[in-house]
């Protein structure tokens, strides 16, 4: 059988991206800002317990925006690779793995969100535990969740890192959507590596350090939905001529 392309235009690519990209920051925001920020008592295992409980339908809903954002974002990698490849092949590759690693870390991470569902759920092979046990090992998984994703920003802090040199080099993106890449590869870093090599620092950071993460993720999702490409200067860069549809 002969192979066979499909011929589109990379601006419907960059088009599907940004959505796609949307759907991932709207998920993420609803797990983390309306799920486990408004359930998880810090340091208090029992109140945490009773409020997931309480809220069991909502703790899932922000299991299921997790996965939903994991699938996205891995649409979103492939998208974003196709369209930086002309650049240079090699470095949107490695970006690409560097950006699965972190979605494969995200999709094992959100078992850690599910488990005091089955901790607390009264399952009988569990009553080998007290309730306050019990309770204070639903704290620690989701103490592992935390960790866990901060483990999942570091590849994605050099996952964007790329994207931003590429972006940067590219001629069909704006330059200043890979200075803010940039940025936030370097506050995200820093911030997700303190927690495991200095706790003690990184309870001294400020909040408004993932503002730039926010800011330049929000801006390249954006653009991709209202501007996407330069679709000319694209086919330059990949060799096309001016006539002839990309082939992805």
């Amino acid at each position: 059988m002969s192979e066979r392309s499909v011929e589109t235009s990379p601006q419907l690519y960059a088009r599907i991206g940004g959505w796609l990209y949307l759907v991932t920051i709207v998920a993420g925001v609803f797990a983390e800002f309306f799920v486990r920020s408004k359930l998880i008592v810090s340091g208090d295992a029992t109140a945490t317990a009773h409020n997931i409980m309480a809220s069991e339908r909502l703790w899932r809903f922000g299991f299921a925006a997790d996965l939903v954002g994991v699938l996205c974002y891995v649409a979103v990698t492939l998208i974003l690779y196709v369209l930086l490849r002309p650049v240079n092949r090699d470095i949107s590759l490695l970006a690409a793995f560097t950006s699965l690693v972190g979605c494969i870390i995200l999709g094992f991470d959100g078992l850690a969100h599910f488990a005091p569902l089955l901790l607390l759920g009264g399952a009988d092979y569990l009553k080998a535990f007290d309730q306050h046990q019990l309770q204070a090992l639903a704290l620690f998984s989701l103490k592992l969740h935390a960790y866990g994703y901060d483990l999942s920003i570091v590849f994605f802090s050099f996952y964007v890192l790329l994207l931003g040199y590429l972006i940067f080099r590219s001629g069909y993106l704006p330059k200043f959507l890979g200075v803010l890449l940039a940025i936030e590869f370097v506050c995200s870093l820093t911030n997700s590596l303190a927690g495991f090599l200095a706790p003690a620092f990184a309870a001294t950071l400020p909040a408004a350090l993932l503002a730039p993460g926010a800011v330049a993720e929000s801006a390249l999702c954006l653009w991709l939905i209202v501007m996407g490409v330069n679709v000319a200067k694209w086919k330059e860069k990949a060799n096309l001529p001016a006539g002839k549809p990309a082939a992805l």
